[in-house]
C-alpha cells in the first residue's frame, strides 16, 4: 500500500501521522543528504515474549502451528479446565 499525503508542521514543528501510526508504538527517524526523512515504523513486545523471537526453533514452531490452524488442521485435545486453578511456576 502506498499512501502519499501532504502534512503541514504546527506552530512547534509538529506533524500527525493520525491513522498512519496505528500499531506503532516509536520510529526509527534518518534524515539524508537531501533532507527527505524516513520514519520506520517499530512496535515493541513485551520482554516476557521476547525469548521467542530470540528462539528460531520456537519460532518456526509458532508459525508453522498458526500456519496449521489457518488451513484447518486442528483437532481437538479436550478440556484442560482441571488446570486452570494451577499457578504460573
Amino acid at each position: 500500500m502506498i499512501v502519499e499525503k501532504v502534512l503541514r508542521p504546527d506552530s512547534k514543528g509538529r506533524i500527525c501521522l493520525g491513522q498512519l501510526a496505528k500499531g506503532v508504538s516509536s520510529f526509527h527517524l534518518t534524515v539524508d543528504e537531501e533532507s527527505r526523512i524516513v520514519l520506520v515504523p517499530y512496535s515493541e513486545i513485551p520482554s516476557r515474549e521476547k525469548w521467542l523471537f530470540e528462539n528460531p526453533d520456537a519460532l518456526a514452531s509458532v508459525i508453522r502451528g498458526l500456519a496449521s490452524s489457518k488451513s484447518g488442521y486442528i483437532s481437538s485435545r479436550g478440556s484442560f479446565a482441571q488446570f486452570a486453578d494451577e499457578g504460573d511456576d
